[in-house]
């Protein structure tokens, strides 16, 4: 039958897909597995440290946000105490006199204040 061609057994001269054993399909599905697992831990740690980071990076901002206005207020109170008027208040509360004024220590201020508000109180 040398000139003689067979017909599929299959019907319409379509050739029949084999699925693979059940075995190899398992296999498969252990190595997709282990793919999967390797991606995940070959990418959790450069996840969690840029997450951390992150998170640092904005403690470290609103740190340096408070640092900042605290920074203002200081330069604003370095100014103030610079001041002539502010030098002096200073000294008269640390009890420095100018030259030529007369020192008065007062003494029983307390005692005084409480006796002015029993008086108050009882009329």
């Amino acid at each position: 039958m040398a000139g003689k061609e067979t017909a599929p057994r299959n019907g319409g001269g379509r050739t029949q897909r084999r699925r693979p054993p059940r075995a190899r399909r398992q296999l498969r599905l252990v190595w997709l597995g282990a793919l999967l697992l390797l991606s995940v831990y070959l990418y959790y740690r450069p996840l969690a440290s840029y997450f951390q980071t992150r998170d640092d990076l904005a403690t470290q901002q609103a740190t340096l946000t408070s640092l900042r206005t605290q920074k203002v207020q200081l330069q604003r109170v370095l100014e103030s105490a610079t001041s002539v008027a502010a030098i002096q208040r200073a000294a008269r509360r640390i009890g420095y006199v100018r030259p030529g004024e007369q020192l008065f220590i007062v003494k029983g201020i307390p005692d005084w204040r409480r006796a002015q508000r029993t008086l108050r109180r009882n009329g």
